[in-house]
């Protein structure tokens, strides 16, 4: 599949359904006590499991987003940025830690299917790591970000080489593009029936609606191959 980043920004959406909702910049989420004791086990409710992977370049909001929907205290990899990592990874000058190898979250869908998110390292890197994260997994939501879509290549040819389903969620932030969805389609070269939504991190509802699409996404494709 063939991605060319377009020359010039795409011809912003005046609006309606379609439009990307803005947002604010991810943040590193919100500070997380000690679930309670309650949440810190799956319910006995639950009757099925799903292992989901959360992907997208260095700094799209990956570590932000299982921050805000796990309901338990989320385990993170976070190390600080050297000096030697500053210099490869310029793409997020802004950011002074980097996920090194994982983000690891729990959401529960209807009290009867639990979500098992395990986030990946945006760079390119890492790219071991994200075949062992996948062995097992159903399914990814991929972050982007509008304001550099060329950044995201990179993590959706990962997931067509592992042949994983995925939906794509705009994360947005201050300035970003405002683009239809079916211009989002055509720049990413996704397939027609790829899923592509609007998404804040750093807001709990918007979140769990991205994952709730992407499920629902890996539902319908696994009626249509049965």
């Amino acid at each position: 599949m063939s991605r060319t980043a377009p020359s010039e920004p795409l011809a912003e959406h005046p609006g309606g359904r379609h439009a990307a909702r803005p947002a604010g910049p991810a943040d590193p989420g919100p500070a997380h006590t000690a679930a309670p004791a309650a949440e810190q086990y799956v319910r006995p409710t639950v009757t099925g499991a799903a292992k989901i992977l959360v992907v997208g370049p260095l700094g799209v909001g990956k570590t932000t987003l299982i921050g805000t929907v796990s309901e338990i205290r989320p385990l993170s990899t976070e190390a600080t940025m050297t000096k030697a990592g500053a210099r490869v990874d310029t793409a997020a000058s802004h950011k002074k830690t980097t996920t090194v190898a994982l983000d690891f979250g729990r959401m529960t869908l209807g009290d009867e299917l639990v979500l098992y998110l395990f986030g990946t390292p945006g760079q390119q890197r890492f790219l071991p790591a994200w075949r062992d994260l996948a062995k097992g997994a159903l399914g990814a939501l991929a972050l982007i970000d509008t304001r550099d879509l060329e950044a995201s290549f990179d993590a959706l040819g990962h997931l067509e080489d592992l042949d994983l389903p995925f939906a794509v969620a705009v994360n947005h932030f201050p300035n970003s593009p405002l683009h239809a969805y079916e211009d989002l389609h055509d720049a990413l070269d996704l397939l027609p029936h790829t899923p592509v939504v609007n998404c804040d991190a750093r807001d709990h509802t918007s979140s769990v609606q991205a994952l709730i699409a992407l499920v629902r996404h890996l539902i319908e494709s696994a009626t249509e191959s049965s």
